[in-house]
This record gives C-alpha cells, sequence and structure tokens, in this order.
C-alpha cells in the first residue's frame, strides 16, 4: 500500500471536524507543524540532541551491552529520539513511523541527510504495519499521549518486539506536570503577546497573522494531548498488556517550571529576535536545573510531581539477539 500524503494546509472543514476526532486532529496538526517543527522546539541531530537522548534511554533502560541491531520509533515526529540513539551509537537500523504522512516525509529527509539506514511507514500506533517479531527494540518520545488507546498500542508494540526485546518510552506528561506546564505556558503567552504591543517592545511583537495561527495550532494541541500519566498507572497498563520488568522514572521538575516559559515566550516572539547568547543561556540554564532534578529533586520529591515520565519493559521469552 502506498502511504498518504501530507496535508500541511487543512481546510476549516477538516480543522472543525478534527474537534471531534484526536487522529484526524493528529494528521492535521503534526502534517501542519512538520516543515518547522524542529525549529520549533529547538531539536537538532548535533552533540546536543544525541547526548540527551542516550542520557534518557539509559535512565530508564540502563546502559546498552552493544548496539540493538533494529529498531522502531513509534509517532517518530521529526525522528528526533531514533534519529539521535542511532548517532549515539544504541541503534544500527532503523524505522520511523508516524500517523502523520509529513511528519514520516521529514523523518526520512532526516535520517538520509544524516546518512543513516532508515525506512518509513505512516502507521497509526494501535495497528503498526509490521510482522510479528519484528524488531529488538521499539522506542517512542512524547507519542503515547496522543493514542486514544494506549493499552492496545503496548499490545501491538509487544506483538511486533522479538521475544526479548525491549521497548522505552519517554518525555511523557505527568498528570501534576501536565497541569502546571499548561498554566505557566497560557500565563506567558498572554504576557509576552500582550507586553510587546506598546512602545519599544513592539518589535518583539510577531505579525498577528502568525499569531492567529499559532493560536489555532495551540487550539488543535489541545484536541491531540489526549492523556497525562500517573507513573504507577503507566507501569499497570504495560504489565496488562503482557511486558514483564517494567519500570517508570520521571524527569524534570525545576527544569520543566523554567523550561516552559522559555519555551512558550520563544514561539511567541520574532526567531531573530533569538540570539545564540539568549539560546546558550537557555540551554545551559536547562542543564543546570536538570542536574538538580536528578541530584537533589528526585530524591526527596514524589516521582508524580515531575513533568516526564518515561517506561520501559521487555517481551517475555528468550533473550534478544543483537
Amino acid at each position: 500500500m502506498t502511504d498518504p500524503a501530507p496535508n500541511p494546509h487543512a481546510t476549516a472543514e477538516q480543522v472543525q471536524a478534527a474537534y471531534q476526532d484526536p487522529k484526524l486532529a493528529n494528521v492535521l496538526y503534526h502534517d501542519w507543524e512538520a516543515g518547522t517543527y524542529d525549529e520549533k522546539w529547538s531539536i537538532s541531530y548535533d552533540e546536543r540532541c544525541i547526548s540527551y537522548a542516550t542520557d534518557v534511554f539509559t535512565a530508564v533502560a540502563g546502559e546498552a551491552d552493544q548496539p540493538y541491531s533494529t529498531a522502531m520509533e513509534l509517532g517518530s515526529g521529526t525522528g528526533f529520539f531514533l534519529l539521535n540513539l542511532m548517532q549515539g551509537g544504541l541503534i544500527k537500523k532503523g524505522s520511523v513511523t508516524d500517523l502523520s504522512p509529513g511528519m514520516v516525509q521529514v523523518a526520512l529527509r532526516n535520517a538520509e541527510n544524516l546518512g543513516l539506514d532508515v525506512d518509513g511507514r505512516v502507521a497509526d500506533g494501535e495497528n503498526i504495519p509490521y510482522e510479528d517479531n519484528t524488531f529488538d527494540l521499539v522506542v517512542g518520545h512524547a507519542v503515547l499521549h496522543h493514542i486514544p488507546d494506549v493499552r492496545a498500542a503496548f499490545g501491538e508494540v509487544l506483538r511486533v518486539l522479538k521475544p526479548g526485546g525491549r521497548f522505552v518510552f519517554a518525555g511523557e506528561p505527568t498528570k501534576i506536570g501536565d497541569f502546571y506546564a499548561r498554566k505557566l505556558g497560557q500565563f506567558t503567552w498572554w504576557l509576552t503577546t500582550n507586553v510587546t504591543r506598546f512602545g519599544p517592545l513592539t518589535g518583539w511583537r510577531r505579525p498577528q497573522e502568525e499569531l492567529d495561527e499559532s493560536s489555532r495550532a495551540a487550539a488543535l494541541e489541545a484536541v491531540v494531548d489526549i492523556h497525562t500519566f500517573d507513573p504507577g498507572e503507566l507501569e499497570r497498563m504495560a504489565l496488562g498488556a503482557g511486558a514483564v520488568d517494567v519500570k517508570a522514572v520521571t524527569e524534570e521538575f525545576a527544569a520543566a517550571l523554567a523550561g516552559w516559559p522559555i519555551r512558550t515566550f520563544e514561539a511567541a516572539v520574532p526567531q531573530e529576535k533569538l540570539t545564540v547568547r539568549w539560546r546558550l543561556f537557555a540551554y545551559h540554564l536547562w542543564l543546570r536545573l536538570s542536574a538538580l532534578d536528578k541530584k537533589l529533586l528526585a530524591k526527596v520529591l514524589p516521582r508524580g510531581l515531575f513533568y516526564n515520565v518515561m517506561i520501559t519493559g521487555i517481551k517475555p521469552g528468550a533473550p534478544v539477539e543483537l
């Protein structure tokens, strides 16, 4: 079957229909965002994001003895997690999948530019178009909260894994973390877009047409973000699907409290105003606060307070052949 073509210019009728159809909303929203997604979220394929991806992976799954031969990313977006894990030496051959044709197209282009061995398919997380026992590893970053039936998705992940294969999902919002992140983001957007209406700060205001488009995208974003998770509840879902050695780990509390206002501010102002000095400041602040989270706050605060939850588990059976 031929995968559908991207649709980055949805009609008003399609957008209206998407409010009642989370899967359609995911396709439209992510096709809309595909071309600028890496820039919006400061995604790169250099040492900064390679280190982030490999650190996240090992934080929940432990050190890998050698590269996984085959891996699939579910809900790959532009390929951020898989491609950086491949560059970090954890994966040899990869497959990107996403419900959005636009995201698959960009992910494959990114892989080609990096010289990585990657194929791709448009895929529904509840019906993955690969045979049983295909992959040694399945990964995902910020994908489970977009899938209507997470339990069914875990079942599909286990189906396509080889016996003994591992899954690692990261970047999923916790219930408490999502609440304070959204409130911080909403307040920062309101403050920035209103303060820049006046006097010398008008140069920091994006054109109204761009702000309106961002607001429409944000409205769809509220539809595509279906779930938030309690770490224990997420573990029970994976165990219920048949996984073993399941473990959930949380991260980012102080880093999230600073990171969400910073990301929202960056989305609300013209990109040319964000100098290299600003980007370095924001990145190093995030690094320092992430270190504070890991070294201190994770030891004294309940894991449900942190913004991100990561989960890993294994398909029962013989050890994966690497």
